[in-house]
């Protein structure tokens, strides 16, 4: 299939925003221990109108090619939102671009989603509805290896985790 025929295709041959930004007022990581999966979310602020927005957004990806195609729509998304409008976003906005996700990689969408909430946790003032929509690490402090050797997963549930 041609790449410019397929959205998430296109968007994985020509992810925008990929890679670390040096100068980010603040970055969000979580993964996925069930698949191995992470995403790293970068996010720059502006002032403009008086009000605080993201002037720019990036990321990086280790893992799912889905995940990367929608932490490109979302990075383009994000810029001149308010923290307000962001944390208002749902991986179901954030994929929207795409079209519809086929059902075992709605997780990837669900790791952006995460990975913007732990990048706005500061800005919302750490316990608003960008906190409230995360879950806890596994064992705080631990690492992705540790969460996928961790006993809990055994459950069956798909969890993202924060990574510090």
């Amino acid at each position: 299939m041609d790449p410019t025929e397929d959205p998430i295709q296109a968007a994985i041959a020509n992810p925008q925003n990929m890679g670390e930004m040096a100068d980010a007022d603040s970055v969000g990581t979580v993964g996925n221990p069930e698949c191995g999966d992470m995403v790293r979310m970068w996010l720059k602020f502006s002032e403009k109108d008086g009000r605080k927005v993201i002037d720019r957004a990036s990321f990086q990806s280790f893992g799912c090619q889905t995940a990367i195609a929608v932490a490109s729509m979302a990075t383009e998304m994000l810029k001149g939102k308010t923290v307000e409008e962001a944390c208002d976003l749902r991986s179901s906005d954030l994929s929207e671009p795409l079209g519809p996700l086929p059902p075992m990689k709605l997780h990837c969408g669900d790791m952006v989603e995460g990975a913007l909430r732990e990048a706005l946790k500061a800005e919302a003032g750490g316990a608003g509805p960008a906190a409230a929509a995360t879950e806890p690490s596994l064992v705080p402090g631990d690492t992705l290896l540790g969460s996928l050797q961790a006993p809990a997963l055994k459950s069956g549930k798909l969890k993202v985790v924060k990574l510090d």
